[in-house]
């Protein structure tokens, strides 16, 4: 059963939908002993960082989340915001991250950027493997997914990324350290693509 983190922030029914249609049995839940219970996680999130780490702490879920992704080590996988969570710090806010992928949270600067480029990231682009995974097993190369984010992950160790995509640089679209998996594009939005990353997520 892959339980999917209700803290109030995030595509849940949208991403609850992408697992039905791929034969995927899922529950969204905030309740810790149904989370104890859980055999993978996803982590959604849409909006800012402190405010979803804020209402993580007040559900009490931080501890539970803790043992089951540094004790248990059940897969777990967080997307877009739920991504940006899984590092150290962000300068969206001030507040610790869940801190279990040693990295930070950047903002997409283009003020002299002569291509116009805008934030927020908008839309679907390309990811481009680093190192194979069992996340990415049967993709395309390259896939590409939807995206809508103003911030960005930049990984401590590059073991640590899967994949990169190109937005006025190159920055870590999908990353990894041991069960942990974060994905900063939307997979529940990104069709075909994005249902086969949901069922290799679903296979590990």
């Amino acid at each position: 059963m892959i339980t999917i983190i209700d803290y109030g922030m995030g595509n849940l029914g949208s991403v609850a939908n992408m697992f039905k249609r791929i034969g995927v049995e899922s529950i969204i839940s905030s309740d810790i002993d149904v989370i104890s219970q859980a055999s993978k996680i996803l982590l959604p999130g849409v909006g800012a960082f402190d405010t979803a780490m804020e209402k993580i702490n007040e559900l009490g879920l931080i501890p539970i989340l803790n043992f089951k992704a540094l004790e248990e080590k059940i897969p777990i996988m967080g997307i877009c915001l739920g991504m940006q969570l899984l590092t150290e710090s962000s300068e969206e806010g001030k507040l610790k991250g869940l801190g279990w992928i040693p990295g930070h949270v950047k903002k997409f600067s283009f003020e002299d950027d002569k291509l116009g480029l805008k934030v927020p990231h908008m839309g679907w682009n390309f990811i481009r493997s680093n190192k194979i995974s069992n996340l990415t097993k049967d993709l395309p190369e390259p896939s590409k997914f939807y995206f809508v984010h103003s911030y960005y992950v930049e990984c401590q160790n590059r073991e640590n990324v899967i994949a990169t995509t190109e937005y006025g640089f190159e920055f870590d679209s999908l990353i990894s350290f041991e069960n942990i998996y974060g994905a900063q594009f939307h997979p529940e939005k990104s069709h075909k693509f994005g249902m086969k990353l949901l069922q290799n997520f679903a296979a590990i």
